[in-house]
């Protein structure tokens, strides 16, 4: 019987991300240790040594050239996250990139095919798809209970005040290393939208605005985007929400059935009707969970799939092509904003 090793692991950044990380990987000792960790601030390098026991260093370079590792996860800013994908698979490691993983759709190409050519697998991370509520929806893709889906619509309408992008060292709300609200706060949700309808992108347009907050990015949007089955998509995203955070759902609308997962974080079912009813209906809102938190409690199965992949196991859920997918959308949301007109493709 073959034995899985334990994944030797470092993670690059320590801000706040990287919480959930060290809290998933807690949990799954079994299958992993993170043995070094990194960031160009000592304070928060030392938080993070103090938290997990892992060694620290202040950066990628210096983390790889002392440590055997398997794999590195990049928690790092967006704007970072190409070169430090091309950075690692030049030095034969596997990548675990947080999303986006990229911020320009010619950054993403050269990050995936550094990975293909250094024959290193990239991973992205998009934990919402592990929710327990996202995977009951996805079971229910999968039996054809939908059948042809008509419409995919998602809102997220968060909140993050002024000083969420004034704090010293901030990257937040810069165009070179955070992009803007649908590459940091909506990635997820083009994620889910994509892998749900399941074709390629036709046509997407949009209008982003920077409303309120002083930043270089939006703080507000409208995206419309025909997928080439015929799937009609549109999302609304915006940091504005008062006084907190207001919503966070996904909708699908099919012939047979329509579904809204919402709360915060695509957390709680809201509506489930189908044509076809099945036991399972009647207690399905006990997928819904609570939580303070955005990023939900999908990082540990997101890992554990991970994981698996790396011990030759089924491959992950969300690899380098799936984290492109998600990526042609969101550089075709700024690029139609930008130009005043569709991208069609």
């Amino acid at each position: 019987m073959k034995q899985n090793k334990k994944i030797r692991l470092g993670l690059a950044g320590c801000g706040r991300v990287s919480l959930y990380h060290f809290e998933s990987l807690k949990k799954l000792q079994h299958m992993a240790e993170l043995v070094a960790v990194c960031d160009p601030s000592p304070e928060k390098v030392a938080a993070a040594v103090e938290k997990t026991g892992a060694k620290g260093y202040k950066s990628i370079a210096e983390m790889l050239a002392s440590e055997q590792l398997d794999a590195i996860t990049l928690s790092t800013p967006n704007g970072l996250h190409a070169q430090e994908i091309i950075q690692v698979a030049n030095a034969g490691v596997n990548v675990i990139s947080e999303k986006p993983m990229a911020i320009t759709w010619e950054d993403g190409l050269k990050a995936y095919t550094a990975c293909k050519d250094k024959g290193v697998k990239l991973f992205v991370i998009h934990q919402n798809r592990f929710n327990e509520t996202m995977q009951a929806v996805w079971k229910a893709h999968q039996e054809g209970r939908f059948g042809r889906i008509y419409m995919i619509t998602s809102n997220v309408f968060w909140q993050r005040p002024q000083d969420y992008f004034d704090k010293v060292a901030s990257w937040h709300g810069t165009k070179a290393l955070d992009g803007g609200a649908y590459y940091t706060q909506a990635s997820h949700y083009v994620d889910v939208i994509q892998w749900l309808a399941h074709s390629e992108p036709k046509s997407v347009y949009a209008n982003l605005k920077t409303m309120a907050r002083k930043i270089e990015t939006e703080d507000a949007g409208m995206a419309i985007i025909e997928f080439a089955n015929g799937i009609l998509s549109s999302m609304n995203v915006t940091v504005l929400s008062y006084p907190n955070n207001l919503e966070g759902s996904i909708t699908i609308i099919g012939e047979k059935g329509t579904v809204k997962v919402g709360g915060t974080a695509m957390n709680r079912i809201d509506h489930w009707a189908f044509e076809d009813k099945k036991p399972e209906d009647e207690t399905i809102r006990n997928a819904s969970y609570d939580t303070s938190s955005v990023y939900g409690f999908g990082h540990a199965d997101n890992y554990e799939n991970i994981f698996q992949d790396l011990n030759g196991g089924e491959p992950a859920l969300i690899t380098g092509e799936e984290g492109l997918k998600s990526l042609k959308i969101l550089c075709a949301i700024y690029d139609a904003s930008k130009q005043g007109k569709p991208i069609v493709f």
